[in-house]
C-alpha cells in the first residue's frame, strides 16, 4: 500500500456520518468524514497549502495544452496524489489554455475568483455528493469565462451543460474515485465543449499517466490513460 496520511502514512478511511474532527496540523476543529485508520485527519486548507503557488505558474505559462499545464501543477510539492487542490487547478489549467488560446480574458483575475471558489469544494465530494470536484471545476471554468450568475440566461445553461458533460464522463468510468484520471477525464471534456461552444480551440495531445504507482485504489487496463494506452478520451 501506498502512503496516504499526511501525518503517519496510513491508509484513509471514510465514515458514513460528520464527526468532529481535530486537525492534526493547525489543530482546527470542524466536521469531517474522512481520516486516517489511526485517526488523523487533516483540513483541507493544510492539505492545499502551497496551492497558491500556481498563479505564477499560470501566468508566464504560453502552452495551449491544459493537461500540459495542469501536469506542471500536478508536479508541484503542494499536490498530493489525492485531494482538493484537484478542484482548482482543473479550472486554472483550463482558463489559462484558453487564454493562450487566443480567448478574450483577464487571467490574473479570472485565475483569483477559480481560486476562491475551487476551495470551497471539499474533499470527498465525488462520493458524497455524486458530483466529482474536478468536473465541478469545468463548470466554474465556463462560468468564469461567460460571466455568469444565477440570473444569466445563456451563459447559466453552458455552465451547467459544462459540468454535466464533464461528471457524465466521469461517472461512465465508475469508481473508485482517482483524481489524476478524474481531473484529465474533465479537462478533455471541457477542451471539446469550448471549442464547440465558444469556438475557442486548445491543444490536447495523448494522455499517459505517469502516477498509477502512487494509487493504492487504480483501476488498471479501466482507465484509457494506463501506461501503455496514452489515448485522447
Amino acid at each position: 500500500m501506498n502512503e496516504e496520511c499526511l501525518i503517519c502514512k496510513a491508509p484513509l478511511e471514510y465514515l458514513t456520518e460528520n464527526t468532529p474532527m481535530e486537525c492534526a496540523i493547525c489543530h482546527k476543529t470542524e466536521l469531517s468524514k474522512t481520516r486516517c485508520v489511526n485517526g488523523h485527519y487533516i483540513c483541507s486548507e493544510c492539505h492545499t497549502r502551497g496551492m497558491d503557488g500556481i498563479f505564477s505558474l499560470c501566468l508566464n505559462e504560453t502552452s495551449r495544452d491544459p493537461v500540459k499545464i495542469l501536469e506542471n501543477m500536478m508536479s508541484l510539492p503542494f499536490c498530493h496524489m489525492h485531494g482538493p487542490e484537484h478542484h482548482v487547478m482543473v479550472g486554472a489549467a483550463l482558463l489559462t489554455a484558453y487564454r493562450n488560446s487566443g480567448g478574450e480574458l483577464d487571467l490574473e483575475k479570472a485565475l483569483a475568483e477559480m481560486y476562491s471558489r475551487g476551495k470551497s469544494v471539499p474533499g470527498g465530494a465525488c462520493g458524497f455528493w455524486g458530483a466529482c470536484g474536478a468536473g465541478i471545476s469545468t463548470g466554474m471554468y465556463i462560468s468564469i469565462v461567460t460571466g455568469s450568475t444565477p440570473l444569466a440566461g445563456e451563459a447559466w445553461g453552458l455552465s451547467n451543460q459544462m459540468t454535466s458533460a464533464a461528471l457524465a464522463k466521469i461517472g461512465a468510468v465508475g469508481g473508485p474515485r482517482c483524481c489524476k484520471r478524474d481531473s484529465y477525464l474533465a479537462v478533455t471534456a471541457a477542451v471539446e465543449f469550448t471549442r464547440e461552444h465558444l469556438g475557442v480551440e486548445m491543444e490536447l495531445g495523448s494522455i499517459t499517466c505517469s502516477r498509477s504507482a502512487m494509487n493504492n485504489q487504480c483501476i488498471g487496463d479501466r482507465c484509457s490513460f494506463n501506461a501503455g494506452k496514452g489515448v485522447r478520451s
